[in-house]
């Protein structure tokens, strides 16, 4: 594909990253803080957080899963609406933005809280992705060679998300993850109908399928 909205959304998130890198205040200005958001009306940072990373294997993996799966859900849009290319964006930054919502509830009255990263929106990419194709089969780079059909990974991915947010073992937002993927579910049912309804079809015949 010579033109992509998927690489240029990349490219700007590897640009703010890498200069945020080795600027702390600017980082600072950007990442997301429910404190401030509530306390001091920083609204922008409900969606500049998304384009800064703590460090490079997380900027990495989330451009890595964005490259990945990002063109799918963009050639979706563009290929079911002449103007696919402003639902794919706005999918995105939407996306972003949705991820924030239960850290607002749950940290607005904490001034050391904070968070940054896309993994919100590249969740609800991949979320989307499961709806419109759920019997394609996802793996994990932790586990090599181990794939399981897209509607079993994303099932098995918001369990163990649940289980991590509940124990808290590190500082990943764990909440962002599932709400970002929970508006990626939402939005793309809400964008037509008929792909819940191909879903279930989808999966109805693959368990029937074990059955002949």
């Amino acid at each position: 594909m010579l033109f992509s909205y998927t690489i240029i959304i990349i490219i700007v998130t590897c640009l703010v990253s890498f200069i945020s890198f080795n600027n702390d205040s600017l980082k600072r200005e950007l990442l997301f803080s429910p404190y401030d958001f509530s306390n001091n009306k920083k609204w922008w940072i409900l969606l500049t957080h998304g384009f800064i990373h703590a460090d490079f294997l997380h900027l990495f993996f989330n451009m890595y899963v964005l490259y990945i799966f990002g063109p799918f859900l963009e050639s979706y849009f563009l290929s079911s609406s002449e103007i696919g290319w402003i639902y794919y964006i706005s999918f995105y930054l939407l996306g972003i933005v949705f991820a924030t919502l239960p850290s607002i509830f749950k940290h607005k009255d904490n001034p050391n809280y904070s968070s940054l990263g896309a993994s919100g929106a590249v969740s609800a990419v991949v979320f989307a992705y499961i709806i419109i194709f759920p019997l394609k089969e996802l793996g994990l780079l932790l586990i090599p060679g181990l794939f399981l059909p897209g509607f079993i990974f994303g099932i098995l991915y918001l369990l163990a998300e649940n289980y991590l947010s509940k124990k808290q073992y590190s500082n990943i937002a764990h909440d962002a993850h599932i709400s970002g993927s929970i508006f990626g579910i939402f939005f793309i049912i809400a964008y037509d109908y008929n792909n819940l309804l191909s879903f279930f079809n989808d999966i109805v015949n693959y368990f029937y399928s074990f059955l002949l």
